[in-house]
């Protein structure tokens, strides 16, 4: 028979404090049984860095919880009935899930459920608003980011609730799984956990956040919070940030990237082929290269030996960290698809595969955004030089000398573009794998001929 037991299945809200829907399994004291399901589908697309992170925040969980959270290995909707089944559970409950597997997921899960009576609860959101909540007046879904920012603020979002007196248990006799162990990695990940995310966030609160408008594009200096995997695996809610902001420039700055992950939250629930295709359906006619030599381009830029110095930067900061400053995640995706000409789809996929902090929804449509076929209202046109991208963010060249050690001892002037000046290349370094100039001109003209100009 059902008993007074609720199953919280944790999936990217790994966290304790302000959490909806565990306050809601908990509710006049019922017992909550914590499960995370470690799903084949999504470990299988992520790499080394991406998984370790995965599973130290599991640990970080599960000592939070006592050491009383399951693991469980499969397809969620058999182990989540399986569970359900031997814990004699009356419901499951989830934060809700936007993202088109997710859905998918969760549907096939509710009504294998439904078979056995067991309810399946969504309560709360990942966002600061849930994806289809901001609407026109006419109920239709923004398109552009600046209305819907506006329109955003004005529905605004609940304040953060603390942490209940939630009764987690652990029902005699039923078996869990072992966290695996991390795989192998040469890379410097952040500290992952609940506190760790506060701490990361209270460590940027005042002059770091006073002057993230000013320091945040430059990326050889710390003028970026870094608390997007917490974001990303729920260690922190965005509505536990917006609570501490303000109304100074730089406040409202980072007030406004929480907003565009919201919107392409909302994007990509409204159009959930985006996640693979162009939101820009005009632009499939694009030329784009996908013979051998294309794959070769790919291999030097995923390396990051191009011979642009910004780019390969970028590229390296990625495999040895899990992560790349934003301002050169735009300059890295556009020299792939506007200089190399390669899909946008095959550099979304490499990020998904490294970034700890890799949401769908902002990645595809970040991806979107640079290869101009995604929201921007004046797309394919902009084309990021890499060497002027690097000169007016990172001046002095304190970013390429971090990662890209072979530049070293090249003067601020010429680290930009070190193959063109008098000294030139200094031993080891990569030429430059194309002709930006020429490049820029064969993406416009492709741009052209695929609408028929």
């Amino acid at each position: 028979m059902p008993t007074r037991r609720s199953i919280l299945w944790f999936r990217r809200d790994l966290r304790t404090a302000d959490h909806p829907a565990l306050e809601f399994a908990g509710r006049d004291g019922r017992e909550v049984v914590p499960v995370f399901v470690i799903d084949p589908s999504l470990v299988k697309p992520s790499g080394a860095a991406r998984l370790a992170f995965m599973y130290r925040s599991l640990r970080a969980l599960d000592e939070s919880l006592g050491g009383k959270l399951i693991i469980r290995y499969g397809t969620p909707a058999t182990e989540i009935l399986k569970l359900a089944q031997e814990t004699t559970s009356s419901e499951v409950v989830v934060t809700r899930d936007y993202a088109p597997y997710g859905r998918q997921r969760d549907g096939e899960v509710g009504n294998r459920l439904a078979k056995f009576d067991i309810a399946f609860v969504g309560k709360g959101t990942p966002y600061a608003v849930a994806p289809g909540t901001v609407v026109k007046d006419n109920d239709t879904p923004y398109a552009v980011f600046t209305p819907f920012s506006r329109a955003w603020r004005a529905v605004g979002w609940s304040e953060p609730i603390g942490t209940g007196n939630v009764a987690i248990h652990r029902v005699r006799g039923v078996a869990s799984n072992e966290i695996p162990d991390d795989p192998a990695i040469d890379c410097d990940l952040p500290e992952a956990g609940e506190a760790a995310a506060h701490e990361r966030w209270g460590a940027f609160l005042g002059d770091d956040l006073d002057h993230y408008d000013s320091r945040r594009n430059s990326p050889g200096k710390p003028g970026t919070s870094r608390i997007s995997p917490y974001l990303r695996w729920g260690q922190m809610h965005p509505r536990q940030l917006l609570a501490d902001l303000g109304d100074t420039r730089g406040h409202d700055t980072f007030r406004n990237e929480l907003a565009w992950r919201d919107f392409y939250a909302d994007v990509l629930f409204h159009h959930p082929d985006s996640a693979r295709h162009n939101l820009q359906r005009k632009m499939d006619p694009m030329v784009l290269d996908t013979d051998p030599a294309a794959f070769e381009r790919f291999d030097a830029w995923k390396s990051g030996t191009t011979g642009f110095p910004i780019v390969d930067a970028g590229m390296r900061q990625l495999l040895a960290t899990g992560w790349m400053h934003n301002r050169v995640r735009m300059i890295v995706a556009s020299f792939l698809v506007k200089d190399l000409h390669l899909p946008w789809q095959w550099g979304a996929r490499h990020f998904m595969h490294h970034l700890v902090d890799g949401d769908l929804a902002s990645n595809q449509h970040g991806w979107q955004w640079t290869a101009g076929t995604g929201t921007d209202a004046a797309p394919y046109f902009r084309v990021f030089n890499p060497a002027s991208q690097s000169e007016r963010f990172d001046p002095h060249g304190d970013y390429i000398r971090r990662w890209v050690p072979e530049l070293e001892g090249v003067s601020a002037k010429d680290i930009h573009a070190p193959a063109a000046s008098t000294s030139g290349l200094p031993l080891g370094a990569a030429p430059p794998m194309v002709d930006h100039a020429a490049e820029r001109v064969e993406a416009l003209r492709r741009y052209q001929a695929a609408m028929g100009r």
